[in-house]
């Protein structure tokens, strides 16, 4: 079981290095995050896309969000910034001084939230093959049909599956999925609207559908995460 409800404090920044050519495998962080590359590159791909990221780069992580990640033969080290459920900055991001972030974090952990929402910059950058095509359309289109996408696009369905799976380590239907489910989760938490006209509108099959996939990827209910909102 998840932890329940978001602890109230901030956990404070941390730093962690990757070996080269290392590689983890697709995996879910149940709190929200950034983090920044201190040194060496990868490849992470992941519910909001792919991105090959170097020092300098910033990658925010949403809540219940999944990746998997691809350490380059220099392997990374980076700096974690845990920051609050209800933050939103865009998905990828620069960061001007990395040491100065760093040596901050190292004085004041707890104060690295802070001084990284200051100085990060939005850059909209990312992977644009037809996989990540295909997760884009499945994030903002989740009804799509992808028998209809692969004919649309040339390639087909069979391709589209293995090839799907192995940039992001799990099929285009498992990805619509958790990609739902997060949607429903974060609907959940974030608005008043009844929970059965929220599972209409996101696409569910009823409230009941919509209940089973946010208790399996959070851990609780919708009624839970609601009247926590609510307190």
């Amino acid at each position: 079981m998840h932890a329940f409800p978001p602890p109230p404090a901030l956990a404070p920044a941390s730093r962690q290095c990757y070996a080269p050519s290392h590689s983890l495998d697709r995996h879910c962080h149940y709190t929200a995050y950034a983090t920044v590359i201190l040194g060496g590159s990868y490849l992470e791909a992941g519910d909001e896309g792919r991105h090959t990221v170097q020092a300098g780069d910033a990658l925010v992580h949403r809540a219940f969000e999944s990746h998997l990640d691809f350490f380059s033969a220099r392997g990374a080290d980076v700096l974690i910034i845990p920051m609050p459920f209800a933050a939103r900055l865009p998905v990828r991001g620069r960061v001007r001084d990395v040491d100065a972030l760093a040596r901050m974090a190292e004085r004041s952990p707890a104060c690295a939230w802070t001084a990284f929402a200051e100085a990060f910059e939005a850059d909209g950058s990312g992977h644009d093959d037809w996989p990540d095509l295909l997760a884009r359309k499945l994030r903002e289109q989740p009804d799509t049909h992808l028998g209809e996408w692969a004919e649309a696009t040339g390639l087909r369905a069979e391709s589209i599956s293995r090839g799907f799976c192995r940039a992001y380590g799990i099929s285009p239907k498992a990805y619509r999925a958790q990609v739902r489910a997060r949607a429903a989760w974060e609907a959940i938490c974030g608005s008043s609207l009844a929970l059965g006209r929220l599972a209409t509108e996101l696409g569910f099959a009823d409230q009941a559908h919509m209940t089973r996939a946010v208790k399996s990827l959070t851990g609780h209910r919708p009624q839970a995460w609601r009247m926590a909102a609510d307190a």
